[in-house]
């Protein structure tokens, strides 16, 4: 047997620390967490993509009563990045999240199928996507690559070698 070991690398600053284009895309995220349609958990959620020509595309997480109906906020902004800016490189994703009914200080992370389709997304352009998670406390959590929140993520190469 044989052990590997694998790496992860994370930056946590102040909000202030970091450029006015970033401070900006993390308060969209913010901002789009208000458009959550969330009465089932009372989990809103924002996602901001940043594009390459420039564009920033919100999503916010979208409930559903059949509970397998319902999207998080990363993939449906990064869904409609895919179908109105196809070829369009992603710089970086901001997500932002909070409750209806109770203060959280950390940071969310993304649910695994999301991560998944952000390594898609990474995968596609190959180029590596920056990843802004923010705090109700200003306090943001950088990942300068999806391969730092998946690091064992599926492969489309594995596919296509059958």
């Amino acid at each position: 047997m044989k052990e590997k070991k694998i790496q992860i690398s994370f930056t946590k600053v102040k909000i202030q620390e970091l450029g006015i284009e970033e401070q900006n895309l993390i308060s969209k995220a913010r901002n789009a967490s208000g458009n959550a349609y969330a009465p089932y958990s009372g989990f809103l959620v924002g996602a901001s993509v940043m594009l390459e020509n420039g564009e920033i595309i919100n999503g916010s997480n979208q409930e559903n009563a059949a509970y397998p109906s319902g999207l998080c906020a990363e993939r449906v902004a990064l869904f409609y990045v895919g179908a109105k800016y196809p070829g369009v490189g992603i710089k970086a994703i901001a997500i932002s999240a909070k409750f209806k009914t109770f203060e959280m200080d950390d940071v969310v992370s993304p649910c695994g199928a999301c991560r998944q389709v952000m390594a898609e997304y990474q995968q596609k352009q190959e180029k590596n996507i920056r990843v802004l998670l923010h705090s109700s406390k200003d306090e943001v959590l950088i990942a300068e690559s999806i391969s730092d929140l998946l690091p064992l993520m599926f492969n489309p190469e594995k596919l296509r070698k059958f």
